[in-house]
């Protein structure tokens, strides 16, 4: 797995001891439950035309990564609207 730069400027820290990790209180654990149902929850389904070779590409990178191909999908356009996916010539 590759890590940007801030993953591993935080690894390093607790991999030195400059970072202690704390346990979640029941209220923060209810709250991250939440947080995590309502970002997984889909609620909106859409038909979309590809070309077949990009098709087949989104399949195989989705086995690559062992998830269904809709979720890739679905994830792709989430971080390009998050701002995410950046442009190879911007």
């Amino acid at each position: 797995m590759k890590l940007d730069r801030e993953e591993k400027e935080i690894l390093e820290a607790y991999e030195s001891g400059q970072l202690k990790l704390s346990k979640p209180s029941k209220k923060e654990i209810a709250a991250i439950k939440v947080a995590a149902r309502n970002t997984f929850r889909k609620d909106k389904r859409i038909t979309i035309r590809l070309y077949d070779h990009d098709f087949k590409g989104i399949q195989k990178k989705a086995l690559q990564m062992g998830i269904p191909y809709q979720t890739l999908i679905s994830g792709v356009i989430h971080r390009y609207i998050e701002g995410d996916l950046i442009s190879k010539n911007g």
